[in-house]
């Protein structure tokens, strides 16, 4: 890894920078025959897909009960540390919580109510991949959005992980299915024999995962299409380098394709930053995942002409993770809207909001977060409008509908109007 100069790269170079995507296009064909074979052959494609995918015959799909168990059976030390980051993403969660509201304007009562989605599917990873971290990130806002039914699907294995499976007991899911890939996402959005469809599927997964979302979206909702894993840093040279190293590395293990960018005006700290990454990096288990992730065209150190710039880049890149470390954090921010998640100042690490500060690790990514935010009580919840109008009020607006239900050609909509004063 090497500084690279901002406003030297091409327009070309810069594009590779800015323009992640999910992976997901080379592979839409095979999603879209799993997913429809999964519709069509329901149970029996989901057999064929975990023998072939995941090297497991399963029997029984519902594991609902192994994550009781799991739950009540999980070293008590790890379930203190699971319950403890339920109750902060719980707290944070229910801040967000939305009350109806009806006012009056000028006699009409009008007003907003939100109601919860009925039923709803969390993709939880498992295999080599195992979060139980998303396990909380989508069942407990769920649960606060008071969704009645939260049906997680998590890869199938010869023994699946039991911290995953206590998680997920621990949050509060209702049902739990042993499938994973496209051919949970086909289940979830179809239903199967066992699997009955859902309302809207939420949660990270891989490329597959993406995919399956991409073409199921239409006959169920969505969360979001998330691609690999991405954080920029925003630094000055008050930041100390290996605290910005360590978030480069800290995302760059993830995924080989996770993007992991640094961007400041002060070159030293931007050269004290490489010399920390390539410290840093031969140390981490995954020493392998993160190098190559490092060596990314989408990951680097950039020098900025000057903070303005870098801000201005940050604002262009809507990264899914932002970390902000200069002199005046607030003044930086104040440039900057489009970021999945904020972490302000050097004792904000990106870890703490995947695991335990509360606020949710399902966010945004490929510049996404231009035009929306992450995982939320929102999420699953739905509006609707309200309104109670009497007589003397229907009849003060009632020239103004007549009006333009004409001008629109709808004269039964004025008619309806009328016929109320004949």
């Amino acid at each position: 890894m090497e500084t690279q100069s901002l406003s030297a790269l091409t327009p070309s170079e810069r594009a590779v920078v800015l323009d992640r995507d999910a992976g997901i296009d080379e592979i839409r064909d095979d999603v879209r025959a799993i997913v429809e074979e999964v519709r069509t052959d329901g149970d029996d494609a989901l057999r064929e897909f975990s023998r072939k995918f995941d090297g497991v015959d399963v029997d029984e799909f519902d594991i609902t009960n192994a994550t009781e168990r799991a739950a009540s059976n999980v070293d008590p030390e790890i379930r203190e540390a699971i319950e403890a980051a339920a109750e902060r993403i719980r707290a944070f969660h229910e801040r967000q919580v939305r009350t109806d509201w009806t006012d009056s304007f000028d006699g009409s009562i009008l007003g907003r109510q939100f109601r919860p989605i009925r039923r709803v599917g969390a993709y939880v990873p498992g295999g080599s991949a195992a979060y139980p971290s998303t396990a909380l990130m989508t069942v407990v806002p769920a649960k606060v959005a008071g969704v009645e039914e939260v049906v997680v699907v998590t890869p199938p294995a010869d023994e699946l992980n039991p911290v995953t499976l206590a998680a997920i007991g621990l949050a509060g899911a209702d049902e739990v299915y042993g499938v994973g890939g496209a051919q949970a996402i086909g289940a979830l959005a179809h239903g199967t024999g066992t699997i009955p469809a859902v309302e809207k599927i939420v949660g990270p997964g891989n490329r597959w995962v993406a995919a399956a979302k991409a073409e199921v979206r239409g006959d169920v909702a969505i969360d979001m299409i998330a691609g690999p894993t991405e954080v920029l840093v925003v630094a000055d040279g008050t930041a100390t380098p290996r605290y910005v190293a360590a978030e480069l590395v800290g995302q760059a293990e993830h995924d080989p394709h996770s993007s992991a960018v640094a961007v400041t005006p002060d070159e030293t700290l931007a050269q004290d930053v490489v010399a920390e990454v390539e410290r840093q990096a031969p140390e981490r288990d995954r020493t392998d995942v993160i190098e190559e992730a490092l060596a990314n065209e989408s990951s680097g150190v950039f020098v900025a002409d000057s903070m303005a710039d870098a801000t201005a880049f940050a604002e262009e890149y809507a990264v899914e993770h932002l970390v902000v470390m200069t002199a005046d954090d607030d003044e930086t921010l104040d440039h900057i809207d489009s970021a999945g998640s904020v972490f302000v100042g050097e004792y904000s690490p990106v870890a703490a909001g995947d695991y335990a500060s509360g606020t949710n690790h399902v966010l945004p990514t490929s510049q996404s977060a231009r035009t929306t935010g992450g995982l939320s009580v929102d999420s699953f919840v739905r509006s609707r409008t309200v309104q109670r109008l009497d007589g003397d009020v229907l009849d003060s607006i009632s020239d103004t509908i007549v009006t333009l239900a004409e001008l629109e050609g709808l004269e039964a909509h004025a008619e309806s109007v009328r016929t109320r004063f004949e």
